[in-house]
């Protein structure tokens, strides 16, 4: 697991990120088990401490549950996990909106580049 954490942002929001595209990805599945704090400390070569902060904060959002001496596990429950996938969405359409609403293009000539970017290699459309 290689990954490039910017300066702007604390390590273990980046770390959290990181999962919730994961899981949003389907890349980690419900009730998956997650590395150990140290073992992810390891190979994300960052302090074990920031490791525990983003695992605590996982835990604290429901993301994912330890249950006595187990190994950590992605959560199971479909409403945490569609939000997750929403709020990814929600945010990159956020960034998206803000550096192009300054350009005052008219929406629908936005929507007609999103789809065509969107679907492009797929040779196909979605309406």
């Amino acid at each position: 697991m290689k990954v490039t954490f910017n300066k702007r942002d604390p390590v273990y929001v980046q770390v959290v990120r990181l999962f919730k595209e994961q899981i949003a990805t389907g890349n980690l599945e419900p009730g998956q088990e997650i590395p150990s704090r140290r073992e992810l400390a390891n190979r994300l070569k960052i302090n074990p401490n920031t490791a525990q902060r983003a695992y605590k904060e996982m835990e604290e959002a429901a993301l994912i549950f330890t249950e006595g001496n187990s190994p950590s596990k992605i959560t199971r429950d479909e409403k945490i996990l569609h939000s997750v996938r929403e709020e990814l969405i929600s945010e990159a359409v956020d960034t998206f909106v803000t550096a192009i609403r300054p350009m005052n293009i008219p929406i629908g000539e936005v929507v007609g580049l999103i789809k065509e970017k969107y679907n492009e290699g797929e040779g196909e459309t979605n309406d």
